[in-house]
């Protein structure tokens, strides 16, 4: 099946058409600047060299025609005819507590996701702007929304509910959703597969590791519990995030500080993190290399940043009682094998051992880095949300999800 994927953000639209029997990438493209004046429009179809062009979109509406006629122009086109779109699947944030699975986009579900866009107001206003664009454009396409949240709806109430008075619960929805769920459902499956073991049977630690950053205990192929939280705040240090830490501490520096709400969720989610820390960057890659140059504040990071991620991994083995693998993902968890190692040292007591020499070679590769004597499995699982984007809209179409 030929699906468009679609990932809209708010000045922004991302899109991939993949070929789901092959899982080949016919064409991707990105417009950057959707009604900001100059729109930028950079694109890489079939075995042509990436293009960028300007153009005009005021809208995401107009953004998507002028992809659509990039499809199937004579230059640059991969596709004799649009009718060869069979489906769209779209990337949507929040789901809420509406959505376990991905669903087919009907009146229904363009409401519900209205209705969280409060939960992820930058997120899934946009989300949706690109399903409607779609609606608009190609009104016969079946459109599939994805959602970020859904895989992590299996988690138990223990797992999701904070002890705050139940009534903000009641009220208001406060919970845990978690986030990434497209990556790590992802890397779930193709983890099973390298291991020979029906996914169903097997307990993982899943850590997709990057800018924004999360880990998640999979128990017989379900989430049941995950780092982030109500927003993707919550958890482990990020690239430009805090991660969790006394909620009182940002009390005091509101109050210090004399910041506003608005001005304090900036600090949190922009100014945070691996940035605020080192001084230095939010790129790991920068932090490293400062690192290994003798600068106290980046190894001090990367101590913090490694701390963090190694709570939430021993956290989860208590919880899950047996692990089969834990898997690394996305930027950093594919890239760094300083990283891997600090996060697995010390682990055989709970049977992880790590082939340093084999760690450091692989980048961006699906790999086994244990080492033979290791009892459970340490992988490197590179992330592919578009392609899972692409295969639950076809399992949704064909009624398998």
């Amino acid at each position: 099946m030929k699906v468009l994927v679609v990932n809209c953000g708010s000045s922004s639209l991302k899109y991939q058409l993949i070929e789901t029997k092959s899982s080949v990438v016919l064409a991707k493209g990105l417009v950057e600047r959707i009604g900001l004046g100059e729109v930028e429009y950079s694109f890489t179809h079939g075995e042509k060299p990436k293009t960028k062009v300007s153009i005009q979109a005021k809208n995401h509406t107009e953004a998507l025609k002028e992809v659509l006629s990039k499809l199937v122009d004579k230059e640059w086109g991969v596709l004799v005819s649009l009718d060869e779109i069979e489906a769209i699947g779209h990337r949507v944030v929040h789901g809420g507590e509406s959505f376990y699975h991905s669903a087919l986009i009907t009146d229904e579900v363009i409401k519900a996701i209205d209705v969280n866009c409060e939960l992820a107001p930058l997120h899934n206003p946009p989300n949706l702007q690109g399903v409607l664009a779609c609606k608009e454009v190609l009104p016969t396409k079946k459109q599939v929304a994805v959602f970020d949240t859904a895989f992590h709806q299996t988690m138990p109430e223990r797992s999701y509910m904070y002890a705050l008075p139940y009534t903000y619960y009641e009220k208001y929805k406060i919970r845990r959703y978690g986030f990434h769920g497209t990556s790590h459902r992802y890397v779930a499956m193709k983890a099973a597969e390298f291991l020979s073991k029906p996914l169903e049977s097997i307990n993982l630690i899943t850590c997709h590791l990057g800018n924004g950053s999360s880990i998640t205990a999979i128990e017989k192929g379900k989430s049941v519990d995950t780092s982030m939280g109500f927003t993707p705040l919550e958890g482990v240090v990020m690239g430009t995030r805090s991660g969790s830490f006394d909620p009182a501490a940002l009390l005091y520096i509101m109050e210090k500080e004399n910041l506003t709400p608005k001005q304090m969720s900036d600090l949190l989610n922009k100014k945070s993190g691996l940035l605020g820390l080192s001084g230095i960057s939010n790129d790991m890659r920068e932090i490293g290399s400062a690192a290994e140059q003798g600068n106290h504040r980046a190894k001090l990071t990367l101590e913090v940043l490694v701390h963090s991620i190694r709570k939430y991994i021993g956290a989860y083995m208590v919880e899950l009682g047996s692990v089969d693998a834990v898997i690394f993902t996305a930027g950093i968890g594919e890239n760094d094998w300083l990283v891997r190692e600090m996060c697995m040292a010390g682990m055989e007591n709970w049977g992880f051992v790590l082939d340093k020499e084999k760690n450091k070679g692989v980048r961006s590769t699906l790999a086994d880095v244990s080492a033979p004597s290791s009892r459970s499995r340490i992988l490197v699982v590179p992330t592919n949300e578009e392609l899972m984007i692409a295969l639950e809209t076809e399992w949704v179409i064909e009624g398998r999800e």
